[in-house]
């Protein structure tokens, strides 16, 4: 019996809310994407799953974010033939979680309630006034969350355990979604192991001081080094990103890809993964695990990050990697200034030994996704528990 999951999402042409919609639906799930869009055109569909649009935002723009999220309210009616039925509603992201749970009030309440939270926003952290009405809020809301999907063990032992969320959580990383008939762990062809050492960085650009770090050092290096830049710049750090790089000595913009379909391609370009973020240093920059980990290792490119935040503890504690320690910058020219092709094939080698489960979900993965989000609770209770105490 094909169960059915209506998805509330921040932005619709987000490629991380299309890939978990691949998931579901390779999981077995009928999934109706539901929300608002970041890009000009309207998304009619999400993955071949028709989709409805509630109009646009903007990344940042937060007061701007929430008249468009009251105007959704006053429109939740409209939703009952996509919502009404569902077996689960899913939510990725506070805002999308108010809106979630009023609609499965008044459209399904039997239905199972998922928040799917990937970043703790600032906001959420801060010790002024509005922040902590926001996390009063937020906390009343989590009491009416039948489980809790989330990214990384930072999330859960800075953020969620030590604010006493309620109910189970899973984890469900970054990985690279491997359906059944599509490539697998196959790195391609890799640039020769030698100058010019070409450093990318792909996804979701929002960090002034990567780019400023990155730059810098391919100024220094004079050509020995080559920055590749892929992917979606954020228009409220970058308001003109590629006439700003436009301007920087070997450093290259290659525009948006496809994921998955680019991945091969990209990764396979470059030597090195940019795993390094200080847009949130110390709070959400310092918990995550970003995309770029899991896709650069499976596909053969060597992640690059900092000593004392997650993707450094990930990457430590699988053997693999290359992990700098503070001052970066002084240290990433002495890693550069050292790396020749022994070294970087020795890299390499650790990269591709690491366990392809680590790595990729495949389709086991997907039905058990689906499963939990659609009643097993209980059991990811114990998946929870298991977990905390082997992370803690």
């Amino acid at each position: 019996m094909t169960v059915m999951i209506a998805y509330f999402v921040h932005d619709l042409s987000d490629p991380a809310v299309h890939r978990r919609v691949r998931m579901l639906s390779a999981g077995g799930a009928a999934v109706t994407p539901i929300g608002f869009r970041r890009c000009a055109a309207p998304v009619a569909a999400v993955e071949g799953r028709r989709a409805i649009d509630l109009g646009r935002t903007s990344d940042g723009m937060l007061a701007s974010r929430a008249l468009s999220l009251a105007g959704a309210l006053t429109r939740l009616d409209r939703l009952g033939g996509a919502v009404r039925g569902s077996d689960a509603i899913v939510a990725r992201n506070l805002e999308m979680l108010y809106l979630a749970a009023r609609a499965r009030k008044l459209h399904a309440p039997d239905a199972a309630l998922v928040y799917e939270c990937l970043d703790i926003h600032r906001m959420l952290l801060s010790k002024r006034l509005k922040s902590s009405l926001l996390r009063l809020f937020e906390s009343g809301l989590w009491h009416d969350v039948d489980l809790l999907l989330t990214s990384s063990p930072a999330f859960i032992r800075n953020y969620f355990e030590p604010r006493q969320f309620p109910s189970p959580i899973r984890l469900v990383e970054n990985k690279v979604l491997v359906i059944s008939g599509e490539h697998d762990r196959d790195p391609g062809p890799r640039p020769p192991p030698g100058p010019p050492w070409r450093i990318g960085w792909f996804g979701m650009i929002r960090c002034r001081e990567s780019l400023r770090i990155l730059s810098a050092l391919a100024r220094q290096a004079d050509g020995s080094v080559e920055i590749v830049i892929r992917g979606r710049p954020s228009a409220a750090v970058f308001p003109d990103f590629e006439a700003a790089i436009a301007k920087l000595p070997h450093v290259r913009f290659g525009g948006t890809y496809r994921n998955p379909d680019d991945l091969p391609a990209i990764y396979g370009e470059v030597h090195l993964t940019w795993a390094i973020d200080y847009y949130e240093a110390g709070e959400n920059s310092s918990w995550l695990l970003p995309n770029r980990i899991y896709e650069g290792s499976v596909h053969g490119a060597v992640p690059i990050a900092l000593s004392g935040v997650e993707t450094g503890r990930w990457l430590t504690k699988h053997g693999a990697g290359v992990v700098l320690d503070e001052p970066l910058e002084e240290n990433l020219v002495a890693f550069l200034g050292s790396l020749d092709a022994c070294s970087y094939t020795r890299l390499a080698s650790q990269i591709e030994a690491l366990p392809r489960a680590d790595l990729v979900d495949d389709q086991a993965d997907c039905r058990a996704l689906v499963a939990a989000i659609c009643g097993d609770v209980t059991a990811d209770r114990d998946h929870h528990l298991a977990f905390a105490e082997v992370g803690a």
